[in-house]
């Protein structure tokens, strides 16, 4: 008997112990479904795959950087593209300098003109949004020389190191000015340096740029080689007299520090830009005569003309309505217009200029006609031919032949919320899709210089991207570089919820794109809260068809919780809809936009009876913060949580350059201001709001928090709010700060919605 009992205990145990190893089991997987701040942000859980590569001249072979096959560092290997084959072209050894035993972490690199030396650019340092301040290093690929570049000072001071066209010297920029360093061994004058430009006082600046000329113009390299090599060409701006504004940091050290610098914010007074061009033979300098006030006017590209002769540029108007194309002869100083463009609204900078046809000829791309189609332009300005037809919106020119006979460009003329290849030839201006018509979402391309072949990226807003090498222009795959299958496997382990694009029809013939995720548990027959991801300003759209990483990733961990969660692109925002669409704005940001959101939410909420419409809620970054901010304040009613993160509360303490541009001065349209201003209406304020902003962001000040905060306090009107100390406009700098951000917002959505 006691046999039979020990043999009903034993089986009693293990089936006990089955019970909780299957529910442990259970409870393993269960969260394995679940997403967490920590996993999407701390780790490296979710972090995929990609491919960069650097095209090699010949169009033919691209080149990337390897783990070393001995020792440390990376090798930097040159692939040909048809076969594959392999050959290191530089060992990580030769990026060893004399006296180390560690090779340089290569952060970029340059080619001479003969590939027989490398500049390398490394230990950078961040100026305001890149890291364009480090160290520069010419390795000589025959002797395995490496020779750091500066002279004796040490530090790393230089930016924008560039080869000369003969590859016998560097030119770099040292503290706002510009110096050539000789580096042919075989002249007596190697090592020497030379200053080719003088500032004259202080707030001058020779060969990069100011705060708001490198923020809203994207300005970094301020000057450029002719192709002789016989001269520079250089951006000089004067900030003499711009107002400034002051950062203080209290962290650093015992007693606060503070960082001043020129920021002219609408209405007040601009750099003043022009354009020098110095013989470096004899080291004269020629100033080129533009017509207008320089203060009053934009020089918003520059590049030679094709010829050693000439330069091409570009002046955008202060209120940036109308752009003209100036040619100038660099010995005479004369300068001409060829072309000019205009707009009732604005004009966006033209980064699709190229010379084809010998320089006979440029391309252009304009909304003149409703669209934004691309043109050629004849170099005298006389002729102008339309390089694409039909209605629709060229939204990135890529390459061109030299002939101007085939160009290439992405557009979308069905989808605004997808981007595909497409090329028009010289025979026939109708586009032709060149991306695979079963292949939907976001694509990029990084066409050779040959334009023969193509590093193609694609993916989908719940699918991570895959690159591979494509032959054009069949779009044929010649080798999958990176297909993220360890991240899509991770993903298919995820309990998310199920996501749509939709249109959603506000009235009046207005209908806006948006995306929803629901929860993995959906039950229509239930009510959900809703959170709605804004940004909403003429800069950008939230509203695209491809994958957006850990952004993505956190909005499904709330659908986890049981909220929906949405995105609408209201009329303004730069989606492929024509210009009608993206111009509809002007002098109206944070009115109309506002206006489109909620009505959106009200569709929404009308349509879906699985929406709770008295738990709405709404949050964006920076034009998202600031349309947070318009959307609680100015539709009181409809939202019931909002957090607002970096916004722009009064538009009359943003920068000249963007704000303008959208809104026009502030004495032309003093009620626009007010009215688009979210703090014009704190005293509406009636559900919870969070207000996030770093106290040493450059680009969105915390002035205006304070701002706000005082006039939120002046209305007796509750709120939260979190100050992050020192930390920019990305509000990621410090230990664990993302982490601590993306938890203080997930609490505060699970709180108060």
């Amino acid at each position: 008997m006691n046999i039979e009992l020990n043999r009903v205990r034993s089986l009693a145990f293990t089936v006990l112990i089955f019970l909780v190893i299957s529910r442990c089991c259970a409870e393993d997987a269960q969260n394995a479904a679940l997403l967490t701040v920590d996993r999407i942000y701390k780790s490296n859980e979710f972090g995929g795959q990609s491919f960069g590569v650097r095209w090699m001249p010949d169009g033919d072979s691209y080149a990337s950087f390897e783990k070393a096959a001995e020792g440390e560092g990376q090798d930097l290997i040159r692939y040909e593209v048809e076969s594959g084959n392999r050959e290191i072209l530089i060992p990580a050894a030769e990026f060893i300098p004399s006296g180390s035993d560690k090779p340089i972490g290569v952060q970029h690199y340059e080619w001479s003109a003969d590939m027989s030396k490398l500049l390398i650019f490394a230990n950078s340092q961040r100026v305001w949004r890149q890291n364009t301040r480090g160290d520069y290093w010419v390795l000589d690929r025959q002797t395995k020389k490496l020779t750091r570049l500066g002279g004796e000072d040490q530090s790393p001071t230089l930016m924008f190191a560039k080869f000369s066209p003969d590859g016998k010297s560097v030119a770099y920029v040292r503290n706002n000015d510009i110096f050539v360093e000789t580096i042919d061994a075989d002249k007596q004058e190697a090592g020497g340096i030379k200053a080719i430009t003088q500032r004259a006082s202080g707030t001058m600046i020779n060969g990069t740029f100011d705060w708001v000329y490198e923020e809203e113009f994207g300005l970094r390299d301020g000057y450029r080689w002719s192709p002789d090599g016989k001269r520079i060409a250089f951006w000089q701006i004067d900030t003499e007299g711009v107002p400034q504004f002051t950062l203080v940091d209290n962290t650093s050290k015992l007693y606060p520090e503070t960082k001043t610098f020129c920021y002219p914010k609408v209405g007040q007074l601009n750099p003043a830009a022009r354009i020098g061009v110095v013989e470096l033979e004899s080291g004269q300098t020629r100033i080129l005569q533009l017509p207008g006030d320089l203060r009053n006017n934009y020089i918003a590209k520059m590049d030679w003309a094709g010829n050693s002769q000439e330069l091409v540029l570009q002046q955008l108007n202060r209120l940036q309505n109308e752009l003209k194309i100036f040619l100038a002869e660099v010995q005479t100083g004369e300068v001409k217009i060829v072309f000019t463009d205009r707009d009732e609204a604005w004009i966006d900078v033209d980064d699709d200029f190229h010379w084809i046809d010998d320089g006979q000829e440029f391309v252009w791309s304009s909304e003149c006609d409703g669209w934004n189609r691309l043109y050629t332009v004849s170099r005298s300005g006389e002729r102008i031919s339309p390089l694409t037809i039909g209605d629709f919106d060229v939204m990135q020119f890529l390459e061109v032949e030299p002939n101007g006979k085939t160009a290439y460009f992405l557009a979308s003329p069905d989808k605004p919320t997808e981007r595909y290849l497409y090329r028009v030839s010289e025979n026939n201006n109708e586009p032709i899709r060149v991306t695979p018509a079963d292949q939907t979402g976001t694509h990029s391309y990084q066409i050779s210089p040959n334009l023969h072949w193509a590093v193609h990226t694609y993916s989908r807003f719940d699918t991570p991207p895959i690159t591979e090498m494509i032959r054009l222009p069949e779009h044929q795959t010649v080798r999958v570089h990176a297909d993220n299958k360890e991240l899509r496997a991770k993903l298919a382990k995820l309990n998310l919820g199920k996501t749509r694009f939709l249109r959603v029809d506000i009235g009046e013939g207005v209908e806006l794109d948006g995306w929803e995720i629901r929860p993995p548990d959906f039950d229509p027959a239930k009510k959900y809260p809703l959170l709605v991801y804004v940004y909403g300003e003429p800069a950008g759209q939230t509203v695209l068809d491809r994958w957006s990483g850990s952004g993505y990733l956190w909005h499904q961990m709330l659908a986890q919780h049981g909220y929906i969660v949405m995105s609408f692109d209201n009329r303004g925002t730069p989606a492929a809809r024509g210009r009608a669409w993206r111009k509809s704005v002007y002098r109206q940001i944070g009115v109309l936009a506002a206006k489109d959101q909620a009505a959106a939410v009200q569709c929404v909420t009308q349509q879906d009876n699985y929406i709770d419409a008295s738990r709405v809620g709404i949050w964006g970054w920076s034009g998202g913060g600031s349309m947070s901010l318009n959307a609680i304040l100015q539709y009181p009613d409809l939202y019931k949580m909002a957090i607002a993160i970096a916004p722009v509360p009064n538009q009359l303490y943003y920068d000249t350059i963007y704000q303008e541009r959208y809104m026009g001065l502030p004495a032309d349209n003093p009620e626009g201001y007010k009215q688009g201003s979210p703090i014009t209406y704190a005293e509406q304020l009636k559900g919870n709001l969070l207000l996030v902003h770093g106290t040493g962001d450059d680009n969105c000040h915390y002035q205006t928090m304070e701002l706000l905060i005082d006039e939120l306090i002046r209305h007796n009107k509750p709120f939260s709010m979190m100050a992050y100390p020192n930390r920019s406009h990305s509000i990621s700098e410090g230990q664990n700060t993302t982490v601590h951000l993306r938890q203080l917002m997930t609490r505060y959505v699970l709180s108060n919605l």
